[in-house]
């Protein structure tokens, strides 16, 4: 995965594909708890943070310090309990149970664990989140044309329970892109693989965002896999302690001493 200069979010090369303008992100003193017992455990206190459009941005920190949660929140899963998050001009946090539902239909995801159909074909996969809404296209060409895009076109008729952990994961990825969507959200999206195929994934998460031009933010606790990305947004015990820019090359160990990363 190759880490963006400040100018890449704007000037990417198209690669043939149609582009899905990146959406902005605005969270301010994002807010939430989770009730363990019965007591309050914050997930993530007084957030606020900034992304621009097409920005590739890494949120990092150890187990427990809020990632899942930060992407949640940006991606309408979750409901923050105070501030405000604004995506692409939508203000998140106020829609209604069914609005949020269609908010997430322009949201790509892509998990640790794939959250595949294992009896379906990859292209069965890949269709599946369109089948709720009318479109004015052949959802089957799409989902071909996307795994075709991710290496797999010559696998689209396999079933995912025989794929591999990384075809699996490409699949993931076409499944995440069939609605151009304006903003990927990759949640730990090489915690489940081998550190070759895992690098694999990261450079097909940075083709695609450079072919498709959307905002990414992928949420890790690998150190490694951070120093891909353009910007670093640092979290410990659901608060951002360190946001910063990595432009420039940096040393593995200067970036775990940055980041508390092993």
């Amino acid at each position: 995965m190759r880490r963006q200069g400040p100018s890449d979010a704007a000037d990417v090369r198209s690669g043939g594909h149609d582009r899905f303008p990146g959406a902005p992100i605005s969270l301010n003193d994002v807010t939430r708890f989770y009730r363990q017992g019965g007591a309050q455990v914050p997930a993530l206190v007084d957030v606020t943070l900034d992304v621009r459009a097409g920005e590739t941005v890494a949120v990092v920190g150890p187990s427990g310090s809020g990632k899942s949660t930060l992407l949640h929140v940006i991606g309408g899963i979750d409901r923050p309990d105070s501030g405000t998050v604004m995506v692409g001009g939508t203000r998140v946090e106020q829609l209604s149970r069914r609005a949020a539902a269609a908010f997430r239909r322009g949201v790509g995801f892509v998990f640790q664990h794939y959250h595949l159909l294992p009896q379906l074909s990859a292209l069965d996969n890949v269709v599946v989140p369109l089948m709720p809404i009318q479109v004015r296209f052949d959802r089957h060409e799409r989902a071909r044309e996307l795994l075709d895009a991710v290496g797999l076109g010559d696998r689209a008729a396999a079933r995912v329970a025989d794929l591999s952990g990384g075809e699996q994961q490409r699949v993931a990825i076409a499944r995440a892109l069939v609605a151009r969507p304006k903003l990927l959200l990759a949640d730990e999206p090489t915690g489940a693989l081998d550190s070759r195929t895992g690098d694999e994934v990261l450079d097909l998460l940075a083709q695609v965002q450079a072919d498709y031009g959307m905002t990414l933010v992928l949420a890790t606790h690998e150190a490694a896999v951070a120093a891909q990305c353009s910007r670093l947004i640092s979290l410990r015990d659901g608060t951002v302690v360190a946001d910063h820019a990595l432009w420039d090359p940096q040393p593995d160990e200067t970036l775990r001493r940055a980041t508390g990363l092993g």
